[in-house]
């Protein structure tokens, strides 16, 4: 939980230091301006907010490793969430009003998560988890955005080296398998959610990784 609280202050930090034009730069998310993914951001916050007042009584069904279900193709983007976003983005007009709405719902959706019981039991798509669990697997979420945002800003400060390092060993929980010790934490993330592709070198490390990558979280 404390992981959270970090890739979520960085995160919210990066985005409040933003220039007005940085708004309009690619972001990592395919067909997003990085306007769009501070939008997404803000839905992420309500997410965690609606998520952490939903309590559930009946035993968890998942952990922080099985909530992510990687999928077996990349959006499409016909999904009608994903599509409302851009169009959401664009009617902020102002980017400041889009990062004030963050800053916002973003600063409550921190304080809610320091309040939470760490063994109470929330509910989810579907899941039911424990809250630990659920907002651990938020600092995978928070960090993979994370450099996203910063993808065309390369002076841009980037994940804590803590969120990294959890989120390295998350992504390796979910697939299965270690990445090669050669890989540094960021490759690691990058190249097994698809961001970024494999050079011929790392590929041959992967070796039978390689063939189950890449790991499309939703």
């Amino acid at each position: 939980m404390d992981h959270f609280s970090l890739a979520w202050t960085a995160l919210r930090t990066a985005v409040a230091a933003l220039d007005d034009e940085d708004y309009e730069r690619p972001s990592g998310c395919a067909g997003w301006l990085v306007r769009d993914l501070v939008c997404h951001l803000v839905i992420d916050a309500q997410d965690v907010l609606i998520t952490l007042v939903t309590p559930a009584d009946t035993e968890p069904t998942a952990d922080a490793t099985s909530y992510w279900r990687p999928a077996a193709a990349p959006p499409s983007g016909d999904d009608p969430l994903a599509a409302l976003i851009p169009r959401l983005a664009a009617a902020y007009g102002d980017p400041r009003l889009l990062a004030f709405h963050l800053d916002d719902v973003g600063s409550a959706a921190g304080r809610a998560a320091v309040l939470a019981d760490p063994a109470a039991r929330v509910g989810t798509q579907d899941m039911v988890l424990t809250t630990a669990d659920y907002l651990t697997a938020y600092v995978l979420e928070w960090t993979l955005h994370h450099l996203d945002l910063i993808v065309d800003l390369p002076s841009a400060a980037g994940p804590p080296a803590a969120t990294l390092a959890a989120s390295r060993t998350a992504l390796e929980r979910i697939a299965g398998a270690p990445f090669p010790a050669s890989f540094s934490d960021r490759d690691v993330l990058l190249i097994g959610t698809g961001r970024r592709p494999a050079s011929a070198a790392q590929r041959a490390a992967l070796g039978g990784l390689d063939a189950r990558l890449p790991l499309i979280l939703g």
